[in-house]
This record gives C-alpha cells, sequence and structure tokens, in this order.
C-alpha cells in the first residue's frame, strides 16, 4: 500500500498546479517602514531542549534578543527536542516563551512539534492530530506572536489548514513562512519508516502521505504568491523560512548526488521551486532553516560547482548551542543581508 502510494505521491506532484489559492486577505500584511530605510530583524528556533539541559540558558537568549534593537523576529521551528513527549504543555509553554517576547514574533512549525509525535519516545500520537491541535493554539489570531504584534496575511484561517503558512513586507523586503519540517516533510517512502519505533500504522502511514501532497501543493502555491507579492511591491530581497534542512549538506560525488536521495525526496518539489522563482527575481533570496543546529553561510544552489548567485542559505543555531542570528536589511547595498551571528553569554 506504502509503495503505490509513494507512485501516487510522484504523480501528484507532477501534476501539482502554480494556480494561487483562496488566503485571509487581499494583499500582503505590511509594517510602516519605508522601502530605503535600514532595519534589523532577528532569527532563532530549536530550542529549548529539555534533554539537553537549556532551559537554565533560554532567559539569557530571550534577554538578548529582547535588549537588541531588531524590529522583529522569526522562529523557524521545535519548540522541544525530538525524543520528549508531545503533550499539550508543549504547547502551552511555547506561547509563553514567545509572549516573553517583546517585539514581535512569527512562528514557523517544526517536525518535533508534529511530524515524528508518532515516535514512541514522543508518547506515540497520531502527529496529524497533533498538526490540528498545533494549528489551533499555536496560532490564536491573525497577527504574529509577542507582547507588540504585527499583521500578518495567513494561507488558511484560524484553526485551519495552512494558518501558520505567512506572508509580510517589512520595508524593501517580502517575507514567508511555510509548514516544511524535518523527516522528509513527513512523506513515508516504505513499510519500514512507517512502523520503525512508531505507533503509526500503515493507515496512518497512508494518510501522512496524502497529507504531504496536499500540503506540498498549498507550498508550492503559496511560494508562488510570495514572489508575486516581492514584484508587486517592487521588493529588493524576499526571506523564506522553513524549518527542515532540505539536504544542502549531503555529499555529491562525481557518481552520486546524495541530496536527490530518497531521503530527502520530500523538499525536491519546493525547493525546484525557490530555483525557478529566484532564477525570475531580480533582487535577492535569502532562505532560512533551523534542523541541523550549526550557523551556517552559504551559497548551496545549484549544486557545489554552480552557484545560484542571488540566493543565500542561513541556517540558524540550535540546542545546545542556544544563540540567534542577527540580519541587517540595507536597501542601498548590492548585499541587502547583513548576517551577523549573536552570541548569548550564560550567567
Amino acid at each position: 500500500m506504502l509503495l503505490k502510494t509513494f507512485a501516487a505521491t510522484l504523480l501528484a506532484l507532477s501534476q501539482i498546479s502554480c494556480t494561487s489559492m483562496g488566503v485571509s486577505s487581499s494583499s500582503s500584511a505590511a509594517l510602516n517602514t519605508s522601502a530605503n530605510q535600514a532595519y534589523s530583524f532577528g532569527l532563532w528556533g530549536d530550542m529549548p531542549y529539555s534533554k539537553a539541559g537549556d532551559k537554565p540558558k533560554l532567559p539569557a537568549v530571550l534577554e538578548s534578543i529582547n535588549q537588541s534593537d531588531i524590529a522583529f523576529s522569526i522562529y523557524d521551528g521545535d519548540i522541544k527536542d525530538g525524543s520528549s513527549k508531545c503533550s499539550d504543555d508543549i504547547y502551552t509553554h511555547a506561547l509563553e516563551m514567545f509572549g516573553a517576547m517583546v517585539k514581535p514574533v512569527v512562528y514557523v512549525p517544526g517536525d518535533n512539534e508534529w511530524t515524528d509525535c508518532h515516535r514512541l519516545n514522543n508518547g506515540g500520537y497520531d502527529n496529524l492530530e497533533r498538526l490540528r491541535h498545533l494549528r489551533k493554539v499555536m496560532f490564536p489570531s491573525m497577527n504574529s506572536l509577542g507582547q507588540k504584534q504585527m499583521p500578518l496575511e495567513r494561507q488558511g484561517a484560524l484553526g485551519q489548514k495552512y494558518v501558520e503558512n505567512v506572508i509580510f513586507s517589512h520595508g524593501a523586503v517580502v517575507f514567508s513562512g511555510l509548514n516544511v519540517p524535518g523527516s522528509n516533510n513527513n512523506l513515508v517512502l516504505n513499510p519500514k519508516d512507517c512502523s520503525n519505533k512508531s505507533a503509526r500504522d500503515t493507515k496512518q502511514c497512508d494518510a501522512d502521505n496524502a497529507e504531504f501532497i496536499e500540503r506540498d501543493e498549498a507550498n508550492e502555491k503559496w511560494l508562488t504568491r510570495t514572489f508575486q507579492t516581492a514584484r508587486n511591491q517592487s521588493a529588493k530581497g524576499v526571506v523564506l523560512v522553513i524549518q527542515a534542512d532540505p539536504g544542502f549538506d549531503l555529499p555529491e560525488t562525481e557518481d552520486i548526488d546524495e541530496s536527490k536521495a530518497a531521503g530527502v525526496s520530500g523538499y525536491k518539489n519546493l525547493i525546484d521551486q525557490v530555483v525557478k522563482h529566484t532564477e525570475q527575481f531580480l533582487g535577492q533570496v535569502l532562505l532560512v532553516h533551523g534542523d541541523t543546529h550549526f550557523f551556517k553561510v552559504d551559497k548551496p544552489l545549484y549544486s557545489p560547482a554552480k552557484m545560484l548567485t542571488n540566493l543565500t542559505r542561513l541556517q540558524t543555531f540550535g540546542s545546545p548551542h542556544l544563540h540567534w542570528v542577527k540580519v541587517t536589511v540595507d536597501p542601498a547595498s548590492q548585499n541587502i543581508f547583513q548576517i551577523q551571528p549573536v552570541i548569548v553569554r550564560q550567567p
């Protein structure tokens, strides 16, 4: 059944349309910042992890971000570690963390809070039920989180599918957050992936694959809308934020490109679309993700031997390295995104 599902997945991906789907507002949400004005924003994620003993370190990170001059921050997923239970209190604790932020904070979901919740060491939950719960709890309004909030354009209505996908504009840049989590974007390839250390049965794995197909199509449409918004506003930059590392660091040898391996096949369609839109965009694109927990800035597309010059990948810090990244947007510079890691000293 799973092999038939995967074949259907490939067929469905080949037939995905780029037409725009309905959204919660008619135009992207924007803050009152001149297109010529410089400003900074923050990036953080993959924290706190209880198994790594992160709790005592977290207040220093929040204080560092709160005392900075950033306009807002974006959290790129994983509000807990990958081997602890996906109980309801995990989400309420995360809301308390985001509620401690003075400036607006935009939350993008990660795999640890829904994709992987079927694992026995995560409590053996129905991971699609956890996704529904996340959508109802973690997005209480159309605005951002944080003590000071900003308006966001959402792909779905409150509590519904794709409410987590957002677009907003600030100055010369359009920002987009998409639900693209680890564990191969929730694509299940074979029976071993379904049953290994998991409470899922075959029927649930088929449901996961159906969810992947539908969300991948929705993400493709949201990506199209993001770049259309950027063109409409004559934006100088686009920032795309996902949680998963889509396999940029897998080796490419003379014989095989591991970035095209089955284990990261759930990201292929989206990354192909990122390449297509970036090629057609006159400005700079910053692709942000977490998942791997090491700070890194590079230009991974098209390949190690060929560079897509106007796209930069930024990989954020994560547990047990509780730091954050400050990005300054300078519309007067050809390099509009100026990236600075912020190392947080613990008391």
